[in-house]
């Protein structure tokens, strides 16, 4: 359910109750659009969070704490020079509109009282939050607005506040059914087309929620504009008293009548809701601004493979070019004519067959010869440099693809934080780099018990890193899915020799934690720890392994 005037509305109700008479103490502004507000009322501190974000608009008490900037905005310090250590001394919205007024009082050197407004305006994409003096001019707001720009108002400092106008019907006039009928003579559409368009502060999905509650069709008839306008006029009754709550559905809420004992309070009801929902989207951006980032360097090393394959495709005439010298070198002798532009010689390597060497006639046949010896030199040069440019490129993209592989199976912000980690400095630029050198890396692994062992699984390259080199001991053992993207998995003995089921558990449990876990019959390797080897200048978690074992099994999640 959108964040409608019926919403704002039950809100109001609540925060009246909690936060009239409070004193503020604190005003924070975590982002360009927070405001997060402390209020102290009777041994009692509240944190007033008010969010203008185009998705997640919203006023409502929270318990939720977020980071400060080091330097707080422009916005935030005139909001504590005017508003610190003042009391708030009313709450209230007006009609359905999504429009919060709280006004503050405090003394002024005369000892008379002096007002403020902090208006809160939830309008989606046009959502603002502005502070008012007393004679409703404008000190400042988040956003400012001017109608030289498009805006059909002024909201700049030193104008006048004029509340937003709207050409939709307040419900809430709306005391007899008759009249209310009357408004939907001639109409065409369904009810929550209709009610959405016509009516300020009534979301069109919460329209749906009631009829599909209410089990009536979204047709317009007498009967159920008479089911539907009875059941939100009781829901509008029940906005300032305590019997209406939210209830949710199918990852969203909806305003409903019913008692809050046992019940969230709708403000702390919407906090956890709506910090579940921006906890949700942080992780599908930060995954996918990783994913992004990951896949334009594979794509910029894919471009260098197939400039590096271009040139060793080139280098595959050097060979050609050192017979060439040679054989021109060998028959000297035989060769006496200066002007020629080829000679057939017998290549004495396959059995004097006859072949063909071009040459250029304005030059000796010798200088042919170191012709063709400084063409193989030259190749042979670029040969061993860009094969090992290949060598080192495709090191790369299969560093990165595992990467890719633990940030699609991070659960977690925390989880995609240890990936960043790990790739700041590597891929990403030092500027970017957070600094991170003074903290110690906490890597909380996947940790099971089998029998009487206990095994750990890496979720990224840098657990992969902290189990295999300084977690496991020599005579541990080391599992990883063979030929393939996976964790590594630790096996701990204690000097114990582990029976065959154990290990086809583990690697059972390595196959899970691995690209192959949705395939039926897996490959994995094992091996004892001292097998295992960090490869030179390598990557974290990239390492090479002897001597080991291979069983095949079902991948399984112990």
């Amino acid at each position: 359910m959108a964040f409608d005037g019926l919403v704002t509305k039950s809100v109001v109700y609540e925060l009246n109750n909690s936060l009239v008479g409070g004193k503020i103490d604190k005003i924070f502004c975590p982002s360009s659009d927070e405001v997060l507000i402390g209020v102290y009322v009777s041994g009692i501190k509240y944190a007033l969070n008010i969010n203008i974000s185009s998705a997640n608009y919203r006023i409502n008490l929270t318990t939720n704490t977020k980071p400060n900037p080091l330097v707080a905005s422009n916005f935030c310090m005139v909001l504590r020079k005017y508003l610190l250590n003042t009391r708030i001394s009313r709450i209230y919205s007006l009609g359905l509109e999504r429009v919060v007024v709280i006004e503050f009082e405090d003394l002024d050197m005369s000892d008379n009282f002096t007002t403020k407004k902090l208006i809160v305006e939830l309008m989606g994409k046009h959502s603002n939050v502005i502070l008012l003096d007393d004679c409703d001019i404008i000190i400042n707001s988040l956003r400012h607005l001017s109608t030289s720009n498009g805006s059909n108002r002024d909201i700049l400092p030193k104008f006048k506040y004029l509340f937003p106008t709207s050409n939709k019907l307040d419900l809430l006039s709306y005391n007899n059914f008759d009249d209310f009928e009357e408004l939907f003579n001639d109409k065409n559409n369904d009810l929550p087309t209709c009610f959405s368009a016509m009516f300020t502060g009534i979301s069109r999905n919460f329209i749906e929620h009631c009829c599909t509650l209410l089990n009536i069709p979204c047709e317009i008839n007498s009967q159920n504009l008479f089911i539907i306008y009875n059941y939100i006029c009781n829901l509008i009754n029940n906005l300032n008293s305590n019997n209406i709550i939210c209830a949710l559905y199918d990852k969203d809420f909806y305003l409903e009548n019913g008692s809050k004992e046992g019940n969230l309070s709708i403000n702390f009801f919407l906090d956890d809701f709506y910090t579940r929902k921006e906890d949700a989207e942080n992780f599908k951006n930060f995954k996918n601004n990783i994913l992004k980032l990951l896949l334009n360097n594979i794509k910029k090393l894919q471009i260098k493979l197939q400039n590096i394959n271009l040139k060793l495709k080139e280098c595959n005439e050097m060979n050609t070019y050192k017979l060439y010298g040679e054989l021109i070198i060998s028959n000297l002798y035989r060769i006496n004519n200066y002007n020629i532009n080829s000679v057939d010689l017998e290549n004495y390597y396959e059995g004097n067959k006859i072949i063909t060497i071009p040459l250029d006639s304005s030059i000796s046949p010798s200088e042919n010869a170191k012709r063709f010896f400084k063409k193989y030199n030259k190749l042979k040069s670029t040969y061993e440099i860009v094969t090992k440019q290949k060598f080192e490129i495709e090191q790369e993209i299969e560093y990165i693809e595992s990467v890719i592989y633990s940030v699609n199976n991070a659960l977690s912000i925390e989880e995609l934080n240890d990936v960043y980690d790990e790739i700041s400095g590597i891929l990403v630029k030092p500027s970017k780099v957070k600094n991170t050198s003074n903290k110690k890396k906490n890597f909380e692994v996947i940790k099971y018990a089998i029998d009487e062992f206990t095994i750990f699984v890496g979720k990224n390259n840098l657990q992969n890193e902290y189990i295999t080199h300084k977690l496991a001991n020599s005579n541990d053992y080391w599992f990883h899915v063979k030929d393939s993207h996976g964790s590594h998995l630790i096996l701990k003995t204690d000097g114990k020799m582990p029976p065959q089921e154990v290990i086809n558990k583990c690697a059972a449990i390595a196959a899970y934690y691995s690209k192959s876990k949705y395939s039926s019959n897996v490959p994995v390797d094992y091996t004892l720890k001292k097998n295992v080897k960090k490869m030179p200048k390598a990557k974290p978690g990239m390492v090479i392994y002897t001597n080991y074992k291979t069983v095949n099994v079902i991948p399984t999640k112990i």
